[in-house]
């Protein structure tokens, strides 16, 4: 049968099976004219056609991080602001002295690397491959749980045909959320001041910087001499980089307690297939609107409420040491203690984006406990001083616990024994540990008691010395 000879079910349903198996080329806009006997609209058509043939041409295997980057930049270099020669000197200056500072202050030594002013594009260039890695088990749920809920949909006598569509649709899910991650990621360049404001290890391993453009934005209503704010700024950014430079596993460590959150969200099946009913290609922005929302994704289970229990004292011990250290560095400056409630309001209540961020991967990234984990650094430094202090990031199994910030008296009871070089006193976990002991070797219990077993000699025959 000629192609004019065809009704127009059957040539709809052959541009869908060209589509939805790749084949793109040669499709005539001409066509859907003809689509009018089915009433519909041939204008609308050829929006849906243009956006999932743009959506077949750059499928791939997994997520098209490259619309995350795109989106980000375009966000982040709108002003078309570079970094200033003045600004970089003053910077440059700021992070000299910070460094001479942190000298007396820490045991932690200096980064490889000079710090450096940056302008909010190279920041997001430098962080994108973190926020993507985090975001990723996200993606991927949202991603799949689109194309199960369009499958879902479909009439029985459309599951072949979507059944081949799997890719595409996992695409297009990927592609919007990919989008969406890249204007937060856009949105939080313009907030934040330094490359640790985030309280995660999002720049390189051994890198500090500062965002001169918003760094003005952050003093603007503290009427605080910009060299005094510079100064502690710049301060606290170098902390925070030399704690993760020297303890090598800690990066690692909270981005594997980020993405054990994050492989924990499962997508609302309910409003994602109530929003697939009524789905359009060319109109994603209710799509779109769900995802920036956290519409999509529901309450916590009680494992994720666990695991963002476990992440938020790790990211209030991480601030708690840099807020401790910092403030030692820092005794010399005059503006010091209303620049650091500053800073730890702001962490406290994030901004926009950072709550944007929230809603996406349904994550907050705020170190609830930062003022409990820095009471309790003040006391290990006052018992032990920076030297011993520091030592509790040499390896995972010295740093403080959830329990040593709701009570650090037995911490620091322990350290400063250490330190005088006496056993350290016994606390309930070491009461524990030995009863355990004691019940496996079978010291203590009746059973093992000789004279309760009518033994004569004591010792076994097997245990007699030769």
């Amino acid at each position: 049968m000629a192609d004019d000879d065809r009704n127009p079910e059957e040539e709809f349903q052959e541009l869908l099976r060209r589509l939805m198996s790749g084949d793109t080329s040669g499709l005539d806009p001409e066509q859907l004219s003809r689509l009018s006997g089915m009433q519909i609209d041939p204008a609308m058509m050829q929006a849906v056609m243009n956006q999932l043939q743009g959506a077949m041409s750059g499928a791939q295997d997994g997520i098209d991080w490259g619309l995350a980057e795109r989106q980000a930049l375009h966000i982040a270099n709108q002003d078309g602001l570079g970094v200033s020669t003045g600004q970089r000197t003053d910077l440059d200056q700021a992070f000299s002295l910070a460094a001479l500072w942190l000298g007396e202050a820490t045991t932690i030594s200096d980064l490889p690397r000079p710090p450096k002013a940056v302008t909010r594009g190279a920041w997001v260039s430098a962080t994108l491959p973190v926020w993507q890695e985090l975001a990723e088990p996200v993606a991927t749920s949202i991603a799949d749980a689109l194309t199960e809920a369009l499958g879902q949909q479909a009439p029985d006598d459309m599951q072949d045909l979507i059944a081949g569509a799997g890719r595409l649709m996992r695409t297009v899910g990927g592609s919007l959320f990919a989008t969406q991650l890249g204007q937060v990621v856009g949105r939080l360049s313009t907030e934040v001041v330094g490359g640790g404001d985030v309280g995660i290890p999002v720049m390189p391993d051994g890198d500090a910087a500062i965002l001169p453009q918003n760094f003005a934005d952050f003093g603007r209503d503290l009427e605080i001499p910009d060299d005094q704010l510079a100064l502690y700024l710049a301060t606290r950014e170098l902390a925070h980089a030399r704690l993760f430079r020297h303890a090598r596993w800690l990066r690692l460590h909270v981005i594997s307690q980020v993405r054990e959150f994050a492989h924990g969200i499962r997508v609302d099946t309910d409003a994602l297939e109530e929003l697939a009913s009524r789905f359009d290609p060319s109109q994603p922005d209710e799509l779109r609107s769900a995802l920036e929302s956290g519409a999509l994704l529901p309450q916590r289970s009680e494992e994720q409420t666990a695991a963002l229990t476990r992440l938020e004292n790790l990211l209030a011990t991480i601030e708690g040491w840099v807020d401790v250290v910092t403030e030692d560095a820092t005794s010399r400056l005059p503006s010091a203690a209303r620049i650091a409630e500053a800073v730890r309001r702001r962490r406290a209540v994030g901004g926009p984006a950072e709550q944007a961020l929230g809603s996406l991967v349904g994550l907050e990234l705020r170190p609830r406990r930062m003022r409990e984990a820095a009471a309790m650094w003040r006391a290990v430094t006052d018992a032990v001083g920076a030297a011993g202090r520091d030592a509790l990031w040499d390896y995972p199994d010295l740093m403080p616990s959830a329990d040593d910030i709701d009570d650090h008296a037995g911490l620091v009871a322990r350290l400063a024994a250490e330190s005088r070089g006496e056993t350290a006193p016994a606390d309930a976990m070491d009461d524990a540990l030995a009863q355990l002991i004691a019940e496996e070797t079978g010291e203590g219990s009746s059973d093992g008691d000789p004279a309760e077993r009518g033994d004569d000699d004591p010792t076994p025959d097997d245990q007699r010395p030769v």
